[in-house]
């Protein structure tokens, strides 16, 4: 039974496109509606925080680097109300990226649109990065 756990474990993590999930709409700033196979679930991305005024600005970002049917991979950070809290990297370089390992959030940030989330864990440390 252990091994089927640890098995679980490692398909959820895998950075495989298998795995991966597929951007259906850009919800909000920082909020996206993923659907993956059968399912459909709401995303907030972990570790950033956008000013109110550039909110228009960052959906606009998020909307031209990760297009309606990109996939993408999460590391998931946690849960707040029903709504998974995960770093969100696309399975394509983000465009206007150097940095092909860059998750959403350090690519609002590397825009100026955004800035690293002053209450987020440890695990957030290296976004800004």
């Amino acid at each position: 039974m252990r091994w089927l756990a640890a098995l679980l474990a490692v398909l959820l993590v895998w950075p495989g496109a298998a795995l991966a999930a597929e951007v259906l709409q850009v919800r909000g700033a920082t909020l996206l509606q993923l659907g993956d196979q059968n399912r459909s679930y709401t995303v907030q991305l972990a570790c950033v925080e956008v000013a109110e005024a550039k909110q228009s600005e960052a959906v606009a970002w998020l909307r031209q680097a990760v297009p309606r049917h990109t996939r993408v991979n999460l590391r998931p950070m946690g849960q707040n109300q029903g709504v998974l809290l995960a770093r969100v990297q696309p399975l394509a370089p983000v465009r206007g990226s150097t940095n092909q390992a860059a998750d959403l959030g350090s690519g609002l940030i590397a825009a100026g649109l955004a800035q690293a989330d002053s209450l987020a864990s440890a695990d957030c440390a290296n976004v800004a990065a």
